[in-house]
């Protein structure tokens, strides 16, 4: 496919009339989208001349803290930004997904956590012979993923396979539309980055500062979050050959029959994020892990027979029951709660858990 020419296709006003019906999907209530709404196609015909004249600026986002079930930074763009988030991304995601692995499971059509779990169960029985001997499992997590992808390695990889250097641009903009995009100490690639950063190399005599960090809610987040780490699942894949593997955003698993080369792997592992992605490999979360105890991925807790919910999800779930009799919170609204909770619960072995809380909300 030709990805030096794909900029007019962004800005067509056929894709950014599709772009706006996916960023308004579930928010047309919203006091942005209504406002946004009076006049739709003039705004997106204005919206596509700004960008085909490259005069299209981001709106700052808007930050807030959710605490829900860990403190988390998420950001917020202008209602119009999605706009062109949704718009750019129906381009270019087509190019990237057929190169990504089948085991990488979030944010790509067809797959997901339930995706995920499927596989994890699959590859469990596998691994110990139809659940007959022990197994381990190798479950990571990245330290601060989204705070810490490099801009430069990120671009680098990303003009692997798109040519437009307007495409390029926008990328950037949509990457420097971030609270606090710079490291504060100078940039030095590792050796072998250097020819996935060079085109984007400071001047001579100038010195560079490390862009890095993606804002939490963006789909370009989501998205470039897949693209990036699509590196370490070819290294994992085809340098160390590891057959049971799963990654699902920045969280990720291996398993295998011996503890033993396990342990090589995550050495191994460690050295390519941090020579090679500027990455690091959370020390309290990434743990070898026997699966007859029980692995932590997507939300449930994995076992040999059975699978159960999350402790944190379960207590959640509680919480609103009681904010409900003590009426801080309306019925209507704990009962979207529980029907969201109820479709995702019944993954897990939890008919009596389930039971329980619906005599919990209808007891009086």
């Amino acid at each position: 496919m030709e990805t030096d020419n794909l900029y007019p296709e962004i800005y067509n006003i056929g894709n950014l009339i599709l772009a706006w019906r996916k960023a308004r999907k579930g928010k047309t209530k919203k006091e942005y989208v209504i406002e946004f709404e009076q006049d739709t196609l003039g705004n997106l015909l204005k919206l596509s001349e700004e960008l085909k004249t490259q005069a299209y600026k981001l709106t700052p986002l808007k930050t807030f803290i959710l605490r829900d079930p860990k403190t988390r930074k998420i950001s917020k763009s202008a209602f119009r930004d999605r706009i062109v988030h949704h718009a750019l991304f129906r381009i270019i995601e087509p190019i990237f997904d057929k190169g990504f692995i089948y085991d990488s499971c979030a944010n790509r059509i067809g797959k997901g956590n339930l995706f995920a779990l499927k596989r994890f169960d699959l590859f469990k029985r596998r691994v110990v012979n139809n659940l007959k001997t022990e197994a381990f499992c190798l479950k990571a997590d990245i330290k601060h993923y989204f705070q810490e992808v490099n801009h430069e390695i990120l671009l680098g990889i990303i003009k692997r396979k798109i040519t437009d250097g307007m495409v390029i641009g926008l990328i950037k903009k949509i990457l420097n539309n971030a609270p606090n995009p710079f490291c504060s100490r100078p940039c030095s690639l590792p050796e072998s980055n250097i020819s996935l950063a060079k085109s984007f190399a400071p001047p001579p005599n100038e010195t560079s500062f490390c862009k890095k960090g993606m804002p939490l809610g963006n789909l370009t987040s989501q998205f470039f979050a897949n693209v990036y780490l699509n590196e370490l699942d070819y290294f994992v894949k085809h340098k160390l050959k590891a057959k049971y593997y799963i990654r699902y955003v920045d969280d990720f698993v291996i398993l295998h029959k011996n503890k033993a080369q396990l342990e090589i792997w995550e050495t191994e592992i460690s050295v390519f994020l941090r020579e090679t992605l500027r990455l690091e490999l959370h020390p309290q979360k990434s743990k070898i892990i026997p699966l007859s105890k029980g692995i932590d991925f997507v939300g449930f807790r994995n076992f040999y027979y059975y699978r159960l919910l999350r402790k944190r999800n379960v207590r959640k779930m509680r919480l609103r029951v009681n904010q409900y009799k003590k009426g801080e919170l309306s019925k209507k609204r704990l009962l979207e709660i529980f029907q969201g909770w109820n479709a995702y619960a019944k993954w897990a072995n939890s008919f009596k858990l389930r039971r329980e809380v619906v005599k919990g909300i209808y007891k009086k």
